[in-house]
């Protein structure tokens, strides 16, 4: 499908409050595993607040991260991937996982 000139970035939203919450440009995966289903990997998130770190055992091993809220409803969204103890995972430090279920394309 052709990117459609003069209509904007395109955009991913808080489902709860439709807060813009990604571009679609910073999205890396769509293959990831969030808490609730599918989810997707992202490079940057914005308008989104962060809870405290914590080490958590995920899929792929142990990583410190921290919750990522929407900075309108403070609906939980995912999390950042803050450090990641094993070598091959260090490429998600600093990246966020935002769930598909929690999040929207914003009209497009």
């Amino acid at each position: 499908m052709a990117e459609l000139i003069g209509f904007g970035p395109r955009l991913y939203s808080c489902c709860n409050c439709r807060n813009h919450v990604a571009l679609h440009d910073d999205a890396i995966s769509k293959a990831f595993q969030g808490k609730n289903g599918r989810a997707f990997l992202f490079s940057h998130a914005m308008n989104v607040m962060e809870g405290p770190k914590e080490d958590r055992h995920l899929m792929t091993d142990l990583h410190t991260v921290a919750d990522v809220y929407c900075g309108d409803c403070r609906e939980v969204l995912g999390w950042k991937y803050e450090y990641a103890y094993e070598e091959i995972q260090k490429y998600k430090e600093g990246k966020y996982i935002l769930e598909k279920s929690k999040i929207v394309r914003d009209d497009w």
